[in-house]
């Protein structure tokens, strides 16, 4: 009789499963999903109560040809992807295409991949939850809704090739709004007031006034503080209280999958995408020199903080037996998980405690290394004592003013001795720079060395990081952490935002395509909306409310909105916005903001009797301002091609170098020192080309790889070529791609291969 088959979505996972449970069950992957909505139409019968019309997915024939000769004679199927929303369409969609009388189907979920967890899984099968697998479907028929009947409006409207998503679009929006917020933000002047002060012979240290009167206050200018200084020249400085205590300061709860890769961010500087790749190496398996391979981490998408008592209780005896009694607690500590999270998984943390980050480090890569040690510190610290920490404030009288000074001591360091979060570094850093304060009595009077007054001015907020975005859209309910890395490419690339110096910038393309959308789509695209939203998806997987009941409340307020934007959406390849600029060549017409072939650019409003265009910036303050194009002038390099001077021109993307033959010679130089691109560490895999892999940037800002040989060689690649051999057909380096429907994975682009690493 046929073996049970086992089915796991990832080919890497067969390789570990096989070490555990391969005698008893045949092993097999899916490779991510088989099924998807139809790529040429909207694939969702809206008559007949939103049912999806799921096709096989182009390409995954030989998968799913595989998977029914693997499942040949067999009588149990167990279908064991990823244990969330996806991996439960993925079970639903295998099951259909395996189905056949007599057959069984059972659910297994892998929350760790260590021969227990595995083994334990194994004999403990669920049925598929179909309520997981119906929150699945209703998230992917609106995100489905929203992008094929939006984008074809922005096709007409601005510029094909655009699209609009139900969450990415909202992460647009709220990067546009910070940006703006920045340029109409109006700096104050403020002063502050330092009085350094001494206690017989000791060091000098610092008090900031905070009160007058009794009472707080801020000084707006230099004449007040002048008038300040004035006041306190004969004043003395008495020490009218001390106040000393010690504070508790507690751990963090293990990492969730946003905590993840915000601390990653900004700790290890991994982008969102990195972080989830090599967390999902970490989770699926790393052979520590047994053979085998053997799972580090638990599953790593997750929004709860929950940690088994087998877990915690193991963290505490490896804490007694390394760092002492002292730092270990009585009974394990657990955390409450925030209003709103899923209780499917444990938080993330390592399958054993034991698996030190020393001990597992010769078998890592230095990033896998680097990930796994800050998942172990921050779990084994969550089990550590509480840090201690002296703190003394002094209050200071002079006259009608108060000054205050502060400083801190660590009385016991607990969990500190092993783990800081990024904030707490910083915290720690602040303490660090506090003064120390010299024994001091309350009546004493203080010798003023000096009083210090400084000009400030309040700044404007600040522009999102990548890490500071996760956090913005974890608080408001925006999407979900698995799919933050996800949002973080997807904006990027569809050249709506731009990463500039680690902090995110929207580009004009992006502010006009978020003007639109909320100006025709104030409710899809609102942040309070959308979090709704998620929670309506949440209820599905929690069996309080049915799929197409949420479908069916969302879509009829939106095919109104639909028909109207068809109507009333402002076309930017006619009309344009409004600029409120008059024409500089008629003097009389509007320039407008318009798209066109190259791009946008300015326009006046009176085409075709005036022709006048501009490309434009906007200053920092967002005005706009035309750019005149540069007088060509002769420089002293030759073509390469015809050997006549080159000329310095200047076009849509900048200045450059052009032969002076044209239009017999057309030949044309990027000017920027960078113009080969960044070296990625990876070799062309043209034939005979003996070129390297870059990264470069096109016409449009949009990030690409191409060949250093360029022109001679033209290979090239939207998706980021990454150092890994393809187990399949052997070519040099597989790409990095992030979809909504996959997440990050990893593909194989020769001709007739094919193969996929899937998350």
């Amino acid at each position: 009789m046929a073996k049970p088959l086992v089915v796991v979505e990832s080919p890497t996972k067969v390789k570990t499963l096989k070490k555990y449970i391969g005698k008893e069950y045949n092993i097999v992957a899916s490779v991510g999903h088989i099924k998807d909505l139809p790529s040429k139409e909207l694939g969702i019968d809206i008559e007949s109560g939103f049912k999806p019309i799921y096709k096989n997915i182009p390409g995954k024939q030989k998968v799913i040809s595989s998977l029914k000769k693997a499942a040949k004679d067999v009588s149990d199927i167990y279908l064991a992807p990823d244990p969330d929303r996806e991996g439960e369409a993925i079970a639903w969609h295998i099951a259909d295409v395996l189905a056949q009388k007599g057959r069984k189907f059972h659910r297994v979920l892998f929350h760790e991949i260590t021969k227990k967890a595995v083994q334990d899984a194994i004999k403990s099968p669920e049925a598929l939850h179909k309520d997981k697998y119906e929150a699945q479907q209703a998230r992917r028929m609106l995100d489905r809704i929203v992008g094929y009947q939006i984008s074809p409006l922005l096709w007409r409207k601005v510029k094909g090739g655009l699209s609009a998503g139900r969450v990415q679009s909202v992460a647009v929006r709220i990067i546009c709004e910070r940006e703006r917020a920045i340029q109409v933000f109006d700096p104050k002047e403020y002063w502050s007031m330092t009085a350094h002060l001494q206690n017989e012979d000791s060091p000098p240290f610092p008090a900031k006034l905070v009160k007058k009167n009794s009472e707080k206050f801020t000084i707006p200018n230099e004449t007040v503080s002048t008038s300040i200084l004035n006041d306190l020249s004969e004043e003395k400085f008495i020490i009218q209280e001390i106040k000393k205590k010690t504070t508790k300061r507690n751990p963090l709860p293990p990492f969730t999958t946003s905590k993840l890769q915000q601390e990653s961010i900004r700790k290890l500087r991994f982008s969102a995408k990195k972080t989830m790749m090599i967390a999902q190496q970490l989770y699926e398996g790393i052979d520590l020199g047994h053979g085998e391979p053997e799972g580090l981490i638990t599953y790593m998408r997750t929004d709860s903080t929950r940690i088994s008592s087998e877990a915690a209780q193991e963290a505490l005896k490896m804490i007694q037996e390394r760092f002492g009694e002292q730092y270990a607690l009585e009974k394990p500590r657990f955390f409450k998980n925030r209003k709103k999270a899923q209780d499917a998984h444990e938080a993330i943390r390592p399958t054993s405690v034991y698996n030190t980050p020393e001990k597992v480090e010769p078998f890592l890569s230095k990033d896998q290394f680097a990930l796994y040690a800050l998942i172990w510190k921050r779990f084994v610290a969550s089990q550590m004592q509480q840090a201690l920490i002296n703190n003394v404030s002094v209050s200071i009288q002079a006259g009608n003013y108060l000054f205050t000074s502060s400083g801190s001591t660590i009385k016991f360091p607990g969990f500190m001795t092993l783990y800081l979060s990024a904030d707490d570094e910083i915290e720690s850093k602040d303490e660090k720079q506090k003064p120390v304060l010299p024994e001091l009595k309350e009546g004493v009077e203080l010798r003023l060395d000096k009083l210090e007054p400084k000009q400030h001015f309040t700044m404007p907020p600040p522009r999102f990081s990548e890490a500071s975005l996760v956090k913005e859209l974890e608080e408001n309910g925006i999407g979900r952490p698995s799919t933050y890395a996800a949002i973080l490419s997807t904006i990027r690339g569809k050249g709506y935002v731009e990463l500039i110096k680690g902090y995110f910038r929207p580009s004009e393309l992006g502010f006009i395509v978020n003007d639109l959308l909320v100006q025709c789509f104030p409710n899809v695209f609102d942040v309070d909306f959308t979090a709704k939203m998620e929670d309506d998806l949440d209820r599905i997987e929690d069996a309080k409310i049915k799929y197409f009941e949420i479908l069916n409340r969302f879509y009829e307020p939106f095919s109104k909105e639909v028909d109207s934007a068809s109507e009333c959406m402002l076309s930017i390849r006619g009309v344009g916005f409004e600029t409120g600029l008059i024409c500089p060549e008629c003097n009389h017409h509007q320039l407008h903001i318009k798209i066109g072939r190259n791009g946008h650019y300015l326009g006046c409003d009176g085409y075709p009797d005036c022709t006048y265009t501009r490309n434009y910036i906007r200053d920092e303050k967002g005005k706009i301002q035309p750019v005149e194009p540069a007088q060509s002038e002769m420089t002293d390099k030759f073509c390469e091609k015809c050997e006549k001077p080159m000329m310095l021109k200047s076009g849509k993307y900048g200045d450059f170098l052009a032969c002076s033959g044209y239009p017999d010679c057309k030949n044309t130089q990027s000017i920027h020192p960078n113009s080969n691109g960044k070296p990625i560490g990876i070799k062309c895999p043209e034939t005979n080309c003996t070129g390297d892999v870059v990264e470069k940037k096109s016409k449009r800002g949009n990030i690409f790889y191409g060949c250093s040989n360029y022109p001679d060689c033209t290979f090239a690649s939207w998706d980021k070529p990454v150092e890994k051999k393809c187990p399949n057909c052997g070519a040099d380096f597989l790409v990095e791609k992030s979809t909504k429907k996959k997440g990050t994975y990893l593909l194989c682009i020769s001709k007739n291969c094919g193969y996929e690493e899937t998350d």
